[in-house]
């Protein structure tokens, strides 16, 4: 089932139920309002939203024309934005890159960090910057939404907490990251809002692509017109998303519409590319003594998508534009 949310004015917008192909939607009055109030509800409303979607699919039900620029992010506001990263070789590069050591702990204790959930980009909202000296990058991830979840899950239970699935472009401004980690308290203004692909998808959806808690299909990142990378999303993914979720889970219960992130995909198989420009940068260093690509401007764009085996395109591409504005 693909669920998506149409801006109607409104701060949350409204629910709609996408056919399998990406073409035309059903919106979900009488079910749920909003992407929120479904997951609130979850167990009493999948079924007639999982029934709407059959109608359309069938083609028992015409539906309306899918128009992405006028879809917001699946959950336009969040209870909360939580990122992990766990990707290795990701971590190791970008920490090279400010001459960092990774932890002592890199393989044993997840990596994770709270993002702002109050305003999250839809698939093709402009990516603002105030000060293009602040190092733009795009940061392509998978993600997933979270049903109410009770302290104490471990990662064998994780699953049935897991709802929708999601891809983003989690936007970082590089250069404002060493002076904010120097003072040991996070990420902060080096994290501007996130942007999100229009579907979000329940597990099912992905078919064998959804194992053990991770998305074994290619994330394409296209940076200006050209394939920027297509790492395998899968299989160096070190911390699954139930990994991810029994971390995070310790101490305190999470809310259904929390969203989290696996963090940067990244392949040590240099010839899938890379997911952010950090990385292509500190290859570049290591390589020939010195970055050579720069960091987005006004004008750049970027589209990140993922396609299944058989080429559809999944959760629809988030396609952005980089624009000065002013502080």
């Amino acid at each position: 089932m693909k669920l998506a949310t149409l801006r109607d004015g409104s701060r949350d917008g409204k629910l709609v139920v996408v056919r399998g192909d990406n073409q035309v939607y059903a919106t979900a009055e009488g079910i749920a309002t909003t992407m929120q109030d479904a997951l609130d509800r979850w167990d009493e409303v999948e079924p007639s939203l999982l029934e709407l979607s059959e109608k359309l699919d069938s083609q028992d039900l015409e539906g309306t024309a899918v128009e992405v620029d006028k879809l917001d992010a699946p959950l336009p506001r969040a209870y909360e934005w939580i990122d992990g990263s766990a990707y290795i070789n990701h971590i190791v590069l970008v920490r090279k890159a400010r001459d960092a050591e990774p932890p002592e702990t890199l393989k044993t204790d997840a990596l994770v960090y709270q993002g702002g959930s109050g305003v999250l980009m839809g698939p093709t909202d402009n990516i603002e910057v105030p000060n293009l000296d602040w190092g733009c990058d795009f940061e392509a991830e998978i993600a997933v939404i979270m049903g109410d979840t009770p302290r104490g899950v471990t990662a064998d239970e994780a699953g049935d907490y897991v709802k929708l699935i999601v891809i983003l472009n989690d936007v970082t401004f590089r250069n404002l990251i060493p002076a904010e980690l120097a003072k040991s308290f996070g990420f902060f203004q080096s994290k501007p809002a996130t942007g999100f692909a229009p579907f979000a998808v329940t597990p099912d959806e992905l078919g064998e692509a959804w194992k053990d808690g991770r998305v074994h299909l290619p994330l394409r990142s296209i940076y200006n017109g050209e394939v920027f990378g297509e790492p395998e999303a899968g299989p160096e993914m070190h911390f699954s998303f139930f990994d991810l979720i029994e971390h995070i889970a310790m101490t305190r219960s999470f809310t259904a519409g929390t969203i989290l992130g696996s963090g940067t995909v990244s392949n040590e198989d240099r010839s899938k590319g890379s997911s952010c420009l950090a990385e292509k940068r500190m290859i570049e260093k290591i390589d020939t003594g010195e970055f050579k690509t720069p960091f987005m401007s006004p004008g750049d764009t970027v589209q990140i998508e993922m396609k299944s085996k058989e080429g559809k395109n999944i959760f629809g591409t988030i396609d952005q534009k980089v624009v000065e504005v002013e502080r």
